[in-house]
């Protein structure tokens, strides 16, 4: 029960961030005419958050390793729920802009240090199930946060939705800092943790490179496919910012599902093959998205799969990834999430080159294909990290 009470707590911790991560997308044009700019001008609000965000997984890891995880997660969080109120008061493109960053900081380490806190404080037998509750949870931010950034920004204004974000951060923050008391105890520290070294041993030794190297594919063929799912709903049948919420929340929702189930599958065939089964099933929902143009209910049904075949592969990676460096599992899981996330700005990036010059079907034809090719070259290179040859980099270092 304490277990699962950690991860509900830490989910929500994710699912504040990971909404945020995604929200000013649909609010952008609202920003941009209150601050009386251009929309394309104010899309730097989305680059202002990622860059950060993508910068300092890697700064937080190693004083998490050193200073505790659940001190970095709670100062983090903290320091976040101010930032984000601060977006609210966002008087010209260029304060808001820093406000964003600021954000971005602060919202880089709640991934990858939950994640390395459950790796503490979970057994192994039932790691892959508290990680996938997590992402389901997390994740589900994610879907939601178009059709809650739109709901909130018609009915109130932009500035409401950060203030609303930030009430639930402030909430979270406060019962996460209860929750985490009898956990202080069981996380692992290393007070002579380094910044850099881990990092080299962990891309020196190779089961763990290879699995870095399958995340961060992951992250181009799978976000990249969930970055124009709402450009797609949109396209197809014009439908509204709520509208579109709500259609994304299946993907949500199916990614919860794929948590819950991911630990007793990978308990049944072995963690390489879910990883495979996971990115074969996210394979199909591309092509059910490219064939589903004249019937929103296959669309749907494709993001749907899009998003339990996500965290299916997910989650049994994110598992893996927590036995490759004990002694710094901070820095191993920052990496993770600093390859997935890099990963995915790539595939959002190549996606609207290829929507450009071709459209958006196509992104969904190349990314199918890219995610099936995926799920082959995941076999060989996970047979190591799966048979547990995965001597800690930590000890190498």
């Amino acid at each position: 029960m304490k277990e699962n009470r950690l991860v509900v707590l830490l989910g929500l911790a994710g699912f504040i961030v990971m909404a945020d991560n995604w929200v000013v997308s649909p609010i952008l044009p609202a920003i941009a005419q209150s601050l009386g700019v251009r929309a394309a001008s104010a899309g730097i609000l989305i680059a202002a958050y990622m860059l950060p965000f993508g910068l300092f997984q890697l700064v937080f890891g190693p004083l998490a390793d050193r200073y505790g995880k659940s001190r970095i997660v709670l100062g983090t969080l903290a320091a976040f729920t101010i930032a984000t109120g601060l977006c609210a008061a966002g008087s010209t493109l260029t304060n808001l802009a820093l406000f964003r960053a600021l954000t971005g900081v602060f919202a880089a380490a709640t991934m990858p240090i939950s994640l390395a806190l459950i790796g503490d404080t979970v057994p192994m037998e039932r790691r892959q199930s508290a990680i996938g509750s997590f992402m389901g949870i997390s994740f589900l931010g994610q879907a939601l946060s178009m059709g809650i950034g739109g709901a909130v920004a018609y009915f109130v204004s932009w500035r409401g939705v950060f203030l609303a974000y930030a009430a639930f951060s402030a909430v979270v923050t406060v019962v996460l800092w209860r929750g985490l008391a009898g956990v202080r105890s069981k996380e692992s520290r290393n007070p002579q943790a380094r910044f850099l070294a881990p990092y080299a041993s962990l891309l020196k030794h190779g089961p763990s490179f290879r699995t870095y190297a399958v995340i961060f594919l992951e992250g181009i063929f799978l976000l990249g496919s969930f970055s124009y799912l709402g450009a797609v709903l949109a396209e197809r049948y014009g439908l509204s910012f709520l509208a579109i919420g709500g259609v994304m929340t299946a993907f949500g929702v199916a990614a919860v599902i794929g948590g819950q189930t991911s630990g007793r599958i990978a308990a049944r065939v072995g963690r390489r093959s879910t990883v495979v089964l996971g990115l074969g099933i996210a394979a199909l929902a591309d092509v059910l998205v490219l064939l589903g143009a004249p019937s929103l209910v296959l669309t749907g049904v494709g993001i749907f799969a899009l998003g339990f075949g996500f965290m299916t592969a997910h989650s049994t990676l994110l598992t893996i990834a927590t036995q490759f460096a004990e002694k710094s599992r901070g820095a191993a899981m920052s990496l993770v999430t600093f390859c997935f996330m890099l990963g995915g700005s790539l595939g959002t990036g190549f996606g609207g080159r290829i929507a450009t010059l071709a459209s958006l079907d196509r992104v969904y034809l190349v990314y199918g294909a890219g995610l099936a090719l995926l799920a082959l070259v995941a076999v060989p290179a996970l047979a190591q990290a799966e048979m547990g040859a995965v001597e800690t980099a930590q000890a190498r270092a």
